[in-house]
């Protein structure tokens, strides 16, 4: 597979991608408080900084960046890497700001997290969820050479109703097309 996300066009704004720190809580709060963070990921609305600090002094073993325009943090991607038989994989989360979509933020922290997995962790996969009608993010993932496996049907609660996810990897070297057929564990097949 080639690597198409690393020739993604950079973007106009100056963005810089940093390692998060702990005195980025306040602003990642407010981040993910945002009314559009909230709809396109799992986010509760009106979540303390305190209750988002707490969260990530437990999760240590992420690669955690930032995105930021002029010092002000507008996005954040999280890297998880799997551990035993699947220490070959990772999942990603990725988040921009609500008034800073469409700026490049989300590409930045895309191609980081990616470099992180390839040049540094020597990962096979990376994966994610992604509500089936968040447009934007799945086009973003494709460019990045993420495909679709499935889809997980009523996958959340959201504004009142139940909402679909899809599933998205990008494996290294291998397109999902490329890949043998799964064994197929419909109800038609099994009768």
């Amino acid at each position: 597979m080639s690597e198409a996300w690393r020739e993604v066009e950079a973007p106009a704004t100056e963005i810089a991608v940093r390692a998060q720190e702990p005195d980025d809580v306040a602003a990642l709060a407010e981040l993910l408080n945002q009314p559009q963070v909230v709809r396109g990921t799992l986010q509760m609305p009106n979540t303390s900084a305190e209750a988002r600090r707490r969260r990530l002094e437990g999760e240590t073993d992420a690669v955690r960046l930032v995105a930021a325009i002029a010092g002000e943090v507008v996005g954040m991607g999280v890297l998880t890497r799997g551990r035993d038989r699947r220490a070959h994989t990772a999942s990603m989360e990725v988040a921009v700001h609500d008034a800073h979509v469409g700026q490049g933020a989300g590409a930045a922290l895309m191609a980081a997290l990616l470099d992180q997995a390839d040049s540094w962790l020597g990962l096979k996969r990376v994966e994610l969820c992604v509500f089936a009608d968040n447009v934007r993010a799945i086009s973003l993932f494709e460019r990045f050479g993420f495909e679709r496996e499935g889809l997980f049907r009523a996958y959340a609660y959201r504004e009142g109703r139940f909402v679909d996810s899809l599933a998205m990897a990008r494996l290294k070297g291998l397109r999902m097309a490329d890949s043998p057929p799964s064994l197929d564990l419909s109800a038609k097949s099994r009768s």
